[in-house]
């Protein structure tokens, strides 16, 4: 790392009780084996904590990857670390009180091409208050469609969810995942970032059968 180097963190934090999508679970976070109860265990002065975390995949800082959308999808074990790391990122910047419907007229000035595209609304500014989960700003099918075939091989978002949750149909999802696109959601902190010229991670852990799961997304800036 050189010593211009500068670490952008865009995940919230995950604690106990944070509910992250209306009507799923929030996460349960406690010991498994305490420290007062490890003094039994060890020598005296030697005392550990093992954790137990209980919760949805769909918690926090998120990534999605085609078998969350599709049976027969690649799940998070068969996805290369060249899809989650290091990507040239990109960042969009479409404020909800301007819009919630971002079309693909917002992108069309940008060299999407394998890039990490970041569009940064500023919702994230409600995270863990109610209207966090009201009517949220969103991608268009056009504007997935455009990027698919524009080249963007991860796309992310500050907000609770790609798609349009006011209705049943995910079309973002579908267009995306289904050209192996990956998805970031509940970005936060983009406003931190340049337009261009940083790269993006977001690594999840490596479980078969999982199509979602947490991650500690962020960008390295070079000044």
């Amino acid at each position: 790392m050189k010593n211009s180097d500068r670490f952008i963190d865009l995940s919230h934090t995950i604690e106990n009780g944070l509910v992250t999508y209306k009507g799923l679970p929030a996460p349960i976070i406690c010991d498994f084996l305490s420290r007062e109860d490890s003094k039994n265990i060890y020598e005296e002065g030697t005392t550990f904590q093992i954790g137990k975390i209980e919760m949805v995949t769909n918690t926090g800082t998120y990534i999605d990857c085609p078998f969350h959308r599709f049976a027969d999808g690649k799940d998070l074990s068969q996805v290369g670390l060249e899809s989650f790391a290091d990507l040239e990122g990109v960042v969009i910047p479409v404020p909800y009180t301007e819009t919630l419907a971002i079309t693909e007229s917002y992108f069309k000035k940008i060299d999407v091409r394998n890039k990490a595209v970041l569009v940064q609304t500023g919702w994230d500014e409600l995270w863990n208050t109610e209207n966090y989960f009201n009517a949220n700003p969103h991608l268009t099918k056009g504007a997935a469609e455009y990027l698919r075939d524009n080249g963007a091989i991860l796309v992310g978002i500050d907000s609770v969810n790609i798609d349009d949750t006011t209705g049943k149909s995910r079309p973002v999802h579908t267009t995306l995942l289904g050209a192996e696109i990956l998805i970031v959601e509940h970005l936060c902190n983009l406003g931190q970032l340049p337009s261009a010229g940083f790269k993006f991670s977001a690594i999840p852990p490596k479980f078969k059968g999982v199509g979602t799961f947490p991650v500690r997304a962020m960008a390295k800036v070079t000044a």
